[in-house]
């Protein structure tokens, strides 16, 4: 397991919550009581502080508004459009708000509305099979024909299973074509650490992804401060974020 994904695994909020727990009540069996009380208040109140709806626009909502969103007939003409694979809240288009499947929008819905647009002549997708035998990319492109992109405007790289990995294999693909200004889709929580990639790797990269999620919702009956296990269940894609970040920044990635 990566570095990145096994960070991940033990700060999600819920996962760290239940093992301070654990440890917690392992501490009082042995008759340390102060040191379980301690263990205890802390997992209860990692879990309580990713539940609150505060946390989540705060932390996720910076990383969001790092490179704001851009409508296409605002955004430069490009070589490429660049599409990496993954979702972030089941691609809905509010973090705070139930998931509504005829109510998306996914990261190739965002590739196809700039293609027909006109702001790039190709769409590149990227991303290996996570499960099976089919990949990201590959699904990634049906999708983007099923939108009306042809065939000879769609390029797959089918090999790469982090963002690193991503921008490696894809600026492989970008020199063998020649070029050299691309446009880059992917979720706003996403963008910073997938921008910083690319740069680092000396690509002109310009931040297309698709609006941001962690916004707050119309809703009259919304409020910051009440618990939410939707919000928890969701907060594991903003640590995702910051450990990623942390692990890549120590890597010597960004």
């Amino acid at each position: 397991m990566a570095l990145s994904s096994f960070l991940t695994n033990f700060v999600i909020p819920l996962n760290l919550g239940i093992a301070l727990l654990v440890l917690g009540v392992l501490s009082f069996i042995l008759r340390y009581r102060r040191v379980a009380l301690f263990f205890v208040a802390c997992g209860l109140s990692w879990v309580l502080f990713w539940s609150l709806p505060a946390t989540s626009l705060w932390a996720g909502g910076h990383l969001e508004q790092l490179h704001p969103y851009r409508p296409p007939d605002q955004l430069p003409n490009a070589e490429a459009i660049v599409v990496l694979g993954g979702s972030t809240a089941n691609n809905r288009l509010n973090w705070f708000e139930s998931l509504d499947k005829s109510n998306t929008v996914t990261r190739v819905d965002t590739a196809a509305r700039l293609y027909h647009a006109g702001r790039a002549p190709v769409v590149i997708v990227s991303g290996a099979a996570l499960e099976g035998s089919v990949s990201e990319a590959q699904i990634m492109a049906n999708s983007l024909r099923q939108h009306g992109v042809p065939d000879d405007a769609i390029l797959q790289e089918n090999r790469s299973f982090t963002t690193y990995e991503n921008v490696v294999y894809t600026s492989r693909l970008l020199e063998e074509k020649g070029y050299d200004d691309i446009l880059v889709v992917t979720s706003a929580l996403h963008m910073p650490r997938a921008m910083a990639v690319f740069r680092k790797h000396g690509i002109n990269a310009v931040a297309a992804g698709s609006a941001p999620q962690i916004v707050v919702p119309e809703d009259a009956s919304f409020s910051f401060w009440l618990p939410s296990a939707r919000v928890l269940s969701a907060s594991r894609s903003v640590v995702k974020e910051y450990v990623g970040m942390l692990v890549y920044w120590l890597r010597g990635w960004l």
